[in-house]
């Protein structure tokens, strides 16, 4: 078969021939439709990710969507190495196999995978939210694209975007209340209040560094902060008055720990609402075989629409 072979880490992967996955116990073979382009790729493919680096070479890809033996359309979320989803076979845990909404295609379905289920999931299920709450989204690519439709889909009674300035326009059509260009703000924290019109009650937060700091610092009450990524920086500086002075609740949050079942769910439940046109998703569809090119454009954090890699 062919797929984007990693060759070295900490580099593009290349499109290639690679041996043919057979299945095994606690595996079957899925024959890809479509495979999303994540940050969490490049982050295992740099050989620094905390749960060890992938095996050389291999094909690299997290999830994906395709058909199993039988003919079922599945989306699946583990791979097993070297085996990723980015080839025309993939090797899948056969506990991580999710059914899709009928009314949806497979790009799309694909788009939605651990960027989209990620959002799903940091909104619905780590944060807390209630009905009423003033949310705001740190970072409005792929993922904080989502999760504004998300908060807003669920109750949120005022959501606030926040990123540069080109993206707003598009954020506002996706239902953000309101806006923060943060290449144009000079004090972040009090932009974040005005754009609140108060306190904050939840922050989404995919960038930390100095947003996360002036997100905390515009923090309510038992407000609770969800950090998801740290595409502006891995480190902050917290005091510890800005934690006790509103209980402020710091969580973590990876796709990996909701319970399995929450996770078929919310992924039936998400492409349900997007196949009804309750949730927009700009999605671009690569052919494998420009699987560089692609790589390359996801490390420079451009935004735009989410990549999806066709076999």
């Amino acid at each position: 078969m062919n797929a984007a072979v990693l060759h070295e880490h900490d580099t593009a992967p290349e499109y290639g021939p690679f041996e043919d996955p057979e299945p095994r116990e606690g595996a079957v073979v899925v024959t890809v439709a479509a495979a999303g382009l994540h940050h969490l790729d490049l982050h295992k493919a740099s050989g620094s990710f905390y749960m060890a680096p992938p095996p050389l070479p291999s094909a690299v890809g997290t999830d994906g969507v395709g058909t199993l033996e039988d003919g079922r359309r599945v989306y699946f979320d583990e791979t097993v190495a070297p085996f990723g989803s980015m080839a025309e076979f993939a090797l899948a845990r056969d506990t991580a196999l999710f059914d899709i909404d009928g009314g949806l295609d497979d790009v799309t379905a694909a788009a939605l995978g651990n960027t989209g289920l990620g959002a799903w999931m940091a909104v619905t299920w780590r944060s807390g939210m209630e009905r009423g709450d003033t949310v705001l989204v740190l970072g409005c690519g792929a993922f904080g694209s989502l999760a504004v439709q998300i908060a807003k889909l669920h109750g949120a009674g005022r959501v606030v975007a926040a990123d540069r300035g080109e993206r707003l326009e598009e954020l506002r059509a996706r239902g953000a209340d309101a806006v923060v260009a943060l290449d144009e703000e000079d004090d972040l924290a009090d932009a974040f209040r005005t754009a609140a019109e108060g306190d904050l009650d939840v922050t989404i937060d995919t960038l930390w560094g100095a947003p996360a700091s002036a997100a905390i610092q515009a923090a309510g009450r038992f407000a609770r902060h969800v950090q998801v990524g740290h595409i502006a920086g891995p480190e902050i500086t917290l005091p510890a008055p800005a934690l006790r002075s509103v209980s402020l609740d710091l969580r973590g949050f990876s796709i990996a720990h909701p319970a399995p079942e929450l996770r078929r769910q919310g992924f039936l439940d998400l492409t349900r609402h997007v196949a009804q046109g309750d949730i927009a998703v700009a999605v671009e569809a690569v052919p494998l075989v420009d699987v560089t090119q692609a790589w390359e454009r996801q490390g420079r954090a451009e935004g735009g629409a989410k990549l999806v890699l066709v076999p």
